[in-house]
C-alpha cells in the first residue's frame, strides 16, 4: 500500500474541501485595490495619480482611463531600463530579485522582465492551487509517491547588478520549496546545465533510474526529450521505461497541435492538465478533468483586463491601439476572442502579454489560448488567427492520417504579383504531396473562415504549402533562440524573416 502517497493525497483532498470556490469578480477587484496601494508611492503610482484613482467611486473604470496600455517595449522605454541604471520605487516599492528573460517567439534578443519577491509568491501560492486541483482527477495514491520531471529551461541563474537572471521556468525550479526536492526531477545538478542537447543527454542516461509519474514542460521540447530517450533506450514507447507515467503538465502554448504526436510516444493513456505560466506571472491552471479549459488566477497578484480581438484595435507591430476598449472580467462574454492586458505585483502595468484567449465558463473565469495577437495573419482581410489555423493542421492530421507538430505561415508577393499564404508544415510523412495538403488546407480554411473565403475570392491568389521535416523547425529555435526553456516557433512570420527562414529551410 502507498502510505506515503495516501497522506498526501488526503492531505489534498482535505484541504480542497476546506477551499471554497472564490467570488472571481470580487477577487480581481481587491487584486487592484491592493496593487494600486502599494505602488501608489512608486514613480509610476504618482505619475498615474494613484491616489486619486483609489478615492474614485469607480476604481477599475478610473485606472483604465487614467493609465494607458504598455507592451514590453514601450514600459521598458519608459520606466523598466531605470531598473539597469540602479533607480529604486520605479514600477514597483522593492527592487527585483530576478528578471526573467524572454525571447518567446519574438526573436533572439531577449527581454528583460522583472520579477518581484511579491511575485515569486504568488507563483506559488498558484502552484499551491494546480496542486490542490489534483483531487479533481481521481489519481490514484501511489500517484502521490512518484517523481516529477520538469523540464524548463536552465536553474543557473547569471547574475547581474545585484539580481538574477534566467528564464522563468528555472527562476521558478530555482524556487522549489524544499520538500519538493525529492520528487523534482532532473534534480539541481542537471538542471542548471545551459545547453540544452547536453542536459537532454543526462536526462536519457539516467531515464531508468527515475520513476516518473508526472512530466512538466512546452509540449515540443517534452516531445524530443521523449523521442530521445526512447531511442536510446530502443523502446517502443516511453512507459516501457516510465510505466507510472501518469499526467503531463501542458504549458506556455495550446497544446492541441501537438496531441496527436504526443500521445504517438506513449505506451497507454496519460492525463493532460494545461497550466499556463508566461515570463510575466502564472496566469492560469486546470482545476477540473471535464474541461482543457483553464481557470484563471484572479486572486494571485495579476489583474486581468481584456480587450476585444478585432483588427481595427491592432497595429502592424501586434501593439494595441489607443483607442482599444477594454473589459473587466464581470463584462466578459463566452466564445469571444479577447486580448490580454494584466497588471502585476512585479510592476507590470496594463501590459499587453501578446496572448488571446477566449472563455468557456465566465462564472468560472475558464479560459482557452486562442492564439498571440503577432500572429493574426489580415494581409488582404483573410483575418486568419492562430486557433483557425491550429484546427486546419488538426484537421489534416485527420485526413493524411499522419501528425503535424510545427508550422509556420507567411503571405507573400510571389513573382507573379500576386499574393499567396505560403505554408511550412512539419510531419515526418514523406508521402505528404505538397499540392494535395494545399487544396485540402485552402478548402477547409474557405469552410472554417468567413473572411478567408472573400479573401480567396479577391486579392489572395492561393496557398502554397512545403511539407518537411519538424527537425528543421526545432534546428531553427536552436539556431536564432535557445532550444528548451520557453522558446515557441513562431506561427505567422513577416516577410523579412521569412526570408531568412527559407535560406534556414534550403541549407538543412
Amino acid at each position: 500500500m502507498a502510505i506515503l502517497g495516501t497522506i498526501i493525497k488526503g492531505f489534498i483532498d482535505l484541504k480542497d474541501t476546506l477551499t471554497s470556490e472564490p467570488d472571481h469578480v470580487e477577487a480581481q477587484k481587491n487584486v487592484l485595490n491592493n496593487l494600486l496601494e502599494k505602488a501608489k508611492d512608486t514613480q509610476f503610482g504618482k505619475k498615474y495619480r494613484f491616489d486619486d484613482i483609489l478615492a474614485s467611486e469607480d476604481i477599475p473604470q478610473a485606472f483604465a482611463t487614467s493609465v494607458p496600455y504598455f507592451d514590453y517595449n514601450s514600459i521598458h522605454h519608459k520606466w523598466w531600463y531605470k531598473l539597469h541604471e540602479g533607480e529604486e520605487n520605479v514600477t514597483w516599492p522593492e527592487n527585483p530579485s530576478y528578471f526573467a528573460l524572454s525571447s518567446g517567439t519574438t526573436g533572439k534578443s531577449s527581454k528583460r522582465i522583472p520579477v518581484t519577491d511579491d511575485m515569486i509568491e504568488a507563483i506559488r501560492q498558484s502552484g499551491i492551487k494546480q496542486i490542490s486541483a489534483l483531487s479533481h482527477f481521481d489519481l490514484p495514491a501511489d500517484f502521490f509517491e512518484k517523481e516529477i520531471m520538469m523540464l524548463g529551461s536552465s536553474t543557473d541563474l547569471k547574475e547581474s547588478n545585484n539580481h538574477l537572471e534566467g528564464e522563468i521556468s528555472g527562476i521558478s525550479a530555482s524556487n522549489i520549496p524544499f520538500w519538493f526536492k525529492s520528487y523534482y526531477k532532473p534534480g539541481e545538478e542537471i538542471a542548471k546545465i545551459d545547453n540544452w542537447d547536453e542536459r537532454i543527454q543526462h536526462i536519457s542516461d539516467n531515464a531508468k533510474n527515475w520513476d516518473i509519474g508526472a512530466l512538466s514542460g512546452i509540449p515540443a521540447w517534452i516531445e524530443l526529450m521523449l523521442q530521445k530517450v526512447i531511442e536510446d533506450h530502443q523502446l517502443n514507447n516511453i512507459h516501457d521505461i516510465w510505466p507510472n507515467l501518469q499526467v503531463y503538465t501542458s504549458g506556455g502554448v495550446a497544446f492541441g497541435p501537438y496531441e496527436k504526436s504526443f500521445r504517438a510516444l506513449l505506451g497507454k493513456p496519460v492525463r493532460v492538465i494545461d497550466t499556463y505560466l508566461a515570463s510575466e506571472g502564472y496566469i492560469a491552471t486546470q482545476v477540473r478533468p471535464e474541461t482543457d479549459a483553464m481557470q484563471l488566477n484572479t486572486d494571485n497578484g495579476i489583474y486581468f483586463e481584456f480587450v476585444p480581438f478585432h483588427p481595427d484595435y491592432i497595429k502592424q507591430d501586434g501593439s494595441l491601439k489607443k483607442k482599444a476598449p477594454s473589459v473587466t472580467l464581470e463584462k466578459v462574454k463566452p466564445d469571444q476572442d479577447y486580448i490580454l492586458i494584466i497588471s502585476t505585483v512585479s510592476g507590470t502595468w496594463r501590459y499587453l502579454i501578446g496572448d488571446t484567449i477566449k472563455f468557456t465558463d465566465v462564472e468560472k473565469a475558464e479560459i482557452k489560448i486562442t492564439g498571440r495577437t503577432k500572429f493574426f495573419l489580415n494581409t488582404v482581410g483573410s483575418q486568419l488567427s492562430v486557433n483557425k489555423m491550429d484546427d486546419a493542421m488538426k484537421h489534416l492530421e485527420e485526413k493524411f492520417k499522419t501528425t503535424i507538430p510545427e508550422y509556420t505561415i507567411c503571405a507573400k508577393r510571389l513573382d507573379d504579383g500576386e499574393f499567396y499564404h505560403c505554408w511550412y508544415i512539419g510531419s515526418e510523412d514523406e508521402n505528404l504531396n505538397n499540392e494535395e495538403v494545399a487544396n485540402e488546407l485552402d478548402c477547409f480554411l474557405k469552410n472554417a473562415n468567413k473572411n478567408y473565403k472573400v479573401a480567396r475570392s479577391k486579392a489572395l491568389k492561393g496557398i502554397k504549402v512545403s511539407v518537411i521535416s519538424p527537425e528543421v523547425f526545432y534546428n531553427w529555435s536552436g539556431k536564432n533562440k535557445k532550444k528548451g526553456g520557453q522558446v515557441k516557433m513562431e506561427r505567422v512570420m513577416k516577410e523579412k524573416k521569412f526570408n531568412k527562414w527559407e535560406k534556414h529551410v534550403q541549407n538543412q
